[in-house]
């Protein structure tokens, strides 16, 4: 377990990488917004590669569908929550968040990064060692989420230790996140694996198509498509080592 948890914290420390690179020297929207592209690629090889496979050989046709709609479907439902507590922009690049809730962009954070977390903890399972593509693909697309949030979170007013602390405490809810997602499911059976698997598969592939992909379509250009398929490769190839 606590290797799931020292897992889940590297991928959560993207988030204050991020902050702090925003803190350092703002960085322009149309970088941001490529490197979102990139990690919607690297999570997208993910999704294909390693959760929806898993998910299908533990589960069946059945288990897959079904958690994976449950997945987008809550995703679904609690961003719309989200979107009206103020935080619908938390990955937007240039500083929509300024007029939203700070506790609705963590709030927002923590939806997003929960079910990437998990399967940090649920690729320890087999025994092999944690997924380098799974931590790979969870850091590279926290970073940009972090650089626009904070981006907009300063101009707002908020102070940069109150920034720092509250990405802080999502790094503390994504390394427990992934310690529980290896420690209650180290005995599950394969069908309740596959479930959550393919439940994260959802909420992902939810939170790619809703957020990540139309933020860099929108500020990354033509080129976002290029970053996307390198990110898709990288993590592939990752995925075979």
């Amino acid at each position: 377990m606590l290797e799931a948890l020292f897992w889940g914290a590297v991928g959560g420390f993207a988030l204050i990488v991020g902050a702090l690179a925003a803190m350092v020297r703002p960085v322009p929207s149309r970088i941001t917004s490529l490197v979102m592209g990139f990690g919607a690629g690297v999570l997208i090889s993910v999704l294909s590669h390693e959760l929806t496979i898993e998910s299908y050989e533990r589960g069946g046709a059945d288990v897959l569908s079904i958690s994976m709609g449950l997945g987008a479907l809550t995703f679904f439902g609690a961003n719309i929550l989200i979107a009206r507590m103020g935080g619908g922009d938390r990955k937007r690049s240039q500083g929509q968040q300024a007029e939203g809730s700070g506790t609705a962009i963590v709030l927002g954070t923590v939806l997003d990064g929960i079910p990437e977390s998990a399967v940090i903890g649920i690729s320890l399972l087999g025994g092999d060692g944690v997924s380098t593509a799974v931590v790979a693909a969870i850091f590279i697309s926290n970073i940009p989420e972090s650089l626009s949030a904070t981006t907009g979170l300063l101009a707002s007013g908020r102070g940069r230790w109150g920034v720092l602390g509250m990405w802080g405490i999502v790094l503390v809810v994504s390394a427990v996140s992934s310690a529980l997602g290896y420690g209650l499911l180290g005995n599950a059976s394969q069908g309740l694996v596959g479930s959550i698997e393919g439940f994260a598969a959802g909420a992902i592939l939810m939170m790619l198509a809703d957020t990540m992909m139309p933020e860099a379509v929108q500020h990354g250009g033509n080129r976002t498509g290029l970053v996307t398929v390198a990110g898709f490769v990288l993590a592939f190839l990752l995925s075979q080592q």
